[in-house]
């Protein structure tokens, strides 16, 4: 099993993938900051957790670091937040499979850009487990998982402007996998590679790529805000609290039973 990078990497110039890495990697820190400055992610979430300070109870540093690491754990190693087992596994199999092909990637090409003999036989295997992991869960998702495919009916060519991560992903992805598979020489499937990736990259400010990075801090306010008893000021999801009950808007859910609702649950969204 080569080094498909180390081939390629003959025929470039001295440098060319490495520095080409090196811009992609720019490319998201600098579309990630635009993204969390223009949307003001970040703003939002320092004035929350300053309100929420004076709302509820002060935590302490143990307890603080018990959420920190339930957050890391639950939200952002197991995808917790997502309560459909379908979708959970396709985006763990995302999400694992490109941080493998990611690492694999930059070994291979930081690490052995010379002889493709010399790269050890585990780098080129992480980074075909990973793209397979990435292709797998991203046309599972595509063609069978997506809200508007599978509960809506709607088609899966359709396409909008929030599907511009999840196709440049697997655009980038499987032409990277079919060049391999080719040899790792330079020809048009190489530059059509490069292509997707650089749309991968460079559209961060435009797709959901961003929320990969603030997400974990979202799940770990929204942990914070229920253990010092503010909530963000909402009512809990679970009636047991009394005066949560009285807070609720409805006043026919005050005193409801706690399974209450659940119901559409029992059945999936299919009736198109």
């Amino acid at each position: 099993m080569l080094n498909p990078f180390a081939v390629a990497g003959a025929s470039l110039p001295a440098g060319f993938l490495q520095g080409f890495l090196v811009v992609m990697a720019l490319a998201v820190v600098l579309g990630t900051l635009f993204d969390i400055v223009h949307k003001g992610s970040a703003r939002y979430f320092f004035a929350n957790m300053r309100n929420s300070r004076g709302r509820g109870r002060e935590l302490g540093g143990g307890e603080l670091a018990s959420i920190a690491v339930q957050t890391a754990v639950v939200d952002v190693l197991a995808s917790g937040e997502f309560c459909n087992a379908r979708r959970r596994v396709a985006h763990l199999l995302g999400m694992y499979g490109f941080v493998l092909y990611v690492v694999a990637t930059a070994v291979m090409v930081f690490g052995y850009p010379g002889e493709p003999m010399a790269t050890p036989r585990i780098w080129p295997l992480l980074w075909w487990i990973g793209a397979w992991m990435v292709m797998i869960g991203g046309y599972w998702f595509w063609f069978f998982i997506r809200v508007d495919v599978a509960a809506e009916g709607h088609s899966p060519l359709r396409l909008a402007k929030a599907d511009l991560f999840v196709l440049s992903l697997l655009a980038s992805v499987t032409l990277g996998a079919i060049w391999a598979a080719l040899g790792g020489g330079v020809g048009l499937v190489f530059w059509l590679y490069l292509l997707a990736t650089v749309v991968l990259f460079g559209g961060v400010p435009w797709s959901k790529f961003a929320h990969m990075f603030f997400k974990p801090a979202a799940a770990f306010d929204k942990r914070v805000s229920r253990a010092n008893g503010s909530a963000e000021n909402l009512p809990t999801q679970t009636r047991d609290d009394p005066a949560q009950q009285q807070r609720h808007s409805m006043e026919l859910l005050r005193n409801a039973p706690m399974d209450m609702g659940l119901g559409i649950k029992r059945e999936a969204p299919r009736h198109y």
